[in-house]
């Protein structure tokens, strides 16, 4: 029994059945879809193997984080170290011996076990503190001591003259420090204390260690996620170097302009020129 062979359609050209000449529209989606993986590629800043894009919101938390910790604790520490560097000076060995104890206990024992006292000691006597406060207080006690030493340094080093033409002068005990004495402490300071704000900056790193989400704590979030340890970390340093590096410079041009003797207040910088215009007359 003979079975029909169905015959095959016949169709025109362009119609049914793909042409020769339907290959020049998939070639130009193709090319459209390259181009788009192009430009996604330049808004990702994919690089070192890791899609920076999708951690600008992590990194830009723990540069905000580790900014706060420097200006909290620097702020803290001058307040702290000041006094200190007052007590030290004093005849009374009531304010110099305890203030000089502080000192070097304080100096004498690394952060970071002052830190660990202070946020996982603490809880063992019912005394909980976050994580920002606990870090802030280990940065402010600890630098306290360095930058006490250091002001105590600049005080000693006015001469004594100074306060005794103060004292001839009838200024109070306070006037004498606040007009005399400490704008001339300052000036032989700010070197040691511009050198101890820097090292807080990078001490910052350390608070890693109670997940207070600075700076490398972010770093390890990224790294537990893309595996790219070397990548991450090297960005961290960078990013640490962004912030130090302008610090210190900016620290060294402000200790250039006290030293040459312009003043800094627009007060002074009048009284300068009245005088100025007074001498020339």
């Amino acid at each position: 029994m003979n079975q029909e062979v169905p015959s095959l359609p016949v169709y025109p050209v362009g119609v049914g059945t793909p042409t020769h000449g339907s290959a020049g529209p998939q070639k130009e989606g193709g090319s459209k879809g390259a181009r788009a993986k192009q430009r996604a590629g330049i808004d990702e800043m994919t690089f070192f193997g890791v899609n920076w894009s999708d951690y600008y919101g992590i990194l830009g938390s723990g540069l905000l984080v580790t900014v706060e910790f420097t200006v909290v604790s620097f702020v803290g520490a001058v307040i702290l170290g000041g006094l200190l560097a007052i007590c030290r000076v004093q005849k009374s060995i009531f304010l110099r011996w305890p203030s000089a104890i502080y000192v070097e206990l304080l100096k004498n024992v690394p952060l970071l076990t002052w830190l660990f006292l202070i946020y996982f000691g603490l809880p063992s006597v019912g005394i909980l503190l976050p994580s920002f406060i606990a870090g802030a207080i280990a940065l402010i006690l600890f630098y306290a001591a360095y930058l006490g030493e250091i002001f105590r340094g600049g005080l000693e080093g006015v001469e004594v003259g100074q306060s005794e033409a103060a004292q001839a002068m009838g200024l109070t005990g306070f006037q004498m420090y606040w007009f005399v004495v400490l704008p001339q402490a300052i000036r032989r300071s700010l070197a040691g204390t511009g050198t101890m704000l820097v090292d807080l900056l990078k001490a910052t790193s350390l608070l890693v260690t109670i997940a207070a989400g600075e700076l490398l704590t972010q770093g390890q979030v990224i790294t537990s996620i893309t595996f790219k340890a070397l990548a991450v970390y090297g960005v961290i340093g960078l990013l640490y170097f962004a912030l130090c590096y302008p610090t210190s410079q900016a620290v060294l041009w402000f200790e250039r302009r006290l030293r040459s003797g312009k003043p800094l207040s627009i007060k002074r910088r009048r009284w300068l020129a009245h005088a100025r215009s007074l001498q020339s007359t």
